[in-house]
């Protein structure tokens, strides 16, 4: 059995990492013994060497419970990973580029239903793709503008140069897209890109988050960066989340690593995502470097329905529009064929007949390329993160295995 000072020890310790407040697990409603099942599940995933490490943290009524660390952030210098380790958020950044979206429009400085072009006139004149070669392609006109909720729901057309090895990908990864400088070099190069289908017509996954950033540049007159930081890293108390790592800060930043021949070996970062300032570009969809205790703080704003510590980010009733499925406005019935709803900019669980994992009906989130994962369920409320450093994307499903074990600790 502890004793109360190391208890009080462990308890100071993870508040200064975590930063949210903590509680007992059996307080918050988790069964300790049954917690036990979880860990032992993430450190074989460790131990049987298909991950270099994990962190994990589970949050319940605002407050931790559960904050483990496994394995290495660095194996070739033999540092572990701890919970102030910063890691790639990937497309976990997406969210928080929708929440800053979704702030501009209750300002009332858009609408959702607005086109993209009238903040961007670069993409006034794009055009889809209809079949043909990166040469020569076959393209037609838009039927529709792009609004930016179809850059919420990604329905826009947008795809990634990185996903596939068709001739319109290979047109995209021509155009040099991630260099930069700046997001409105970002926008000229896409601009001259065809769509992959008419807006409104699918879903597509694409760099519909990073055209929203050049948005909120334009809209708001300040550097994307420096918006989020404003707005809404410094009133979360979000202290390690950024577009870049200051060097004091870079011995805590993760390695990512791949597997080959059963040996792990650094991989290079997508799409241009370094931590060193200025090279690259703000990516919303893919380029935010944060900590678990720092996302657990954004997460927990939107498990309150908008607010954490008295600071309001977002309304209620935003919140509630964010977590819809708004892929029921697809035609041909194409939102029945899809496990899960998607909102703007989050997946949500809308039957549970459709997976196979526990879950409840409105739990909502997303994840990131590196093996990265944040869920949210209000009705539980409760906040879920998983943060591994690893390519390909969960390739060893863990985090189906992570979500039935935090579930089934639940009293």
């Amino acid at each position: 059995m502890k004793t109360p000072f190391l208890v009080l020890t462990f308890a100071t310790s993870l508040t200064l990492h975590a930063q949210l407040p903590t509680a007992p697990p059996k307080s918050a409603g988790f069964d300790p013994a049954r917690l036990t099942l979880l860990h032992e599940t993430a450190r074989r995933f460790v131990d049987e060497r298909k991950y270099a490490g994990i962190i994990t943290l589970l949050a319940r009524d605002g407050k931790i419970v559960d904050f483990q660390t496994y394995g290495h952030r660095d194996l070739e210098k033999q540092l572990p990973m701890e919970r102030d380790t910063i890691c790639r958020m990937y497309s976990m950044s997406k969210i928080i580029t929708c929440v800053a979206t979704l702030m501009l429009m209750e300002e009332g400085k858009f609408s959702l239903d607005d086109p993209v072009s009238t903040f961007l006139p670069e993409m006034k004149g794009m055009k889809v793709w209809a079949g043909g070669t990166q040469e020569e392609p076959k393209l037609e006109a838009l039927k529709r503008p792009i609004t930016i909720k179809h850059l919420l729901t990604h329905t826009s057309g947008l795809i990634y140069d990185f996903i596939g090895d068709d001739e319109l990908t290979k047109m995209w990864r021509a155009a040099d897209l991630w260099n930069g400088p700046g997001l409105s070099n970002f926008v000229a190069k896409l601009s001259k890109l065809p769509l992959k289908h008419q807006p409104g017509d699918a879903y597509t996954y694409g760099v519909n988050q990073d055209v929203q950033g050049a948005i909120i540049e334009r809209v708001s007159g300040q550097r994307f960066g420096a918006f989020l930081e404003e707005r809404i890293f410094r009133p979360l108390g979000m202290k390690d989340t950024a577009f870049d790592v200051p060097d004091a800060k870079l011995e805590r930043l993760a390695k990512t690593y791949k597997l080959v021949d059963g040996k792990f070996v650094e991989d290079q970062p997508i799409i241009e995502t370094w931590p060193k300032e200025g090279r690259g570009i703000e990516a919303g969809g893919a380029g935010i470097f944060s900590t678990a205790g720092d996302f657990a703080r954004f997460a927990q704003m939107l498990c309150n329905g908008g607010t954490l510590e008295g600071k309001r980010i977002l309304g209620r009733k935003t919140v509630e529009l964010m977590t819809a499925n708004h892929l029921v406005t697809l035609p041909n019935n194409q939102a029945a064929t899809r496990q899960k709803g998607f909102g703007l900019g989050v997946e949500v669980t809308t039957d549970l007949g459709q997976l196979s994992i526990p879950s409840s009906v409105g739990q909502f989130g997303w994840y990131g390329a590196a093996t990265t994962y944040c869920q949210i369920d209000p009705k539980e409320k409760l906040v879920a993160i998983a943060l591994a450093q690893h390519f390909p994307f969960n390739q060893h499903g863990f985090f189906a295995a992570f979500q039935t074990g935090y579930y089934q600790a639940l009293k």
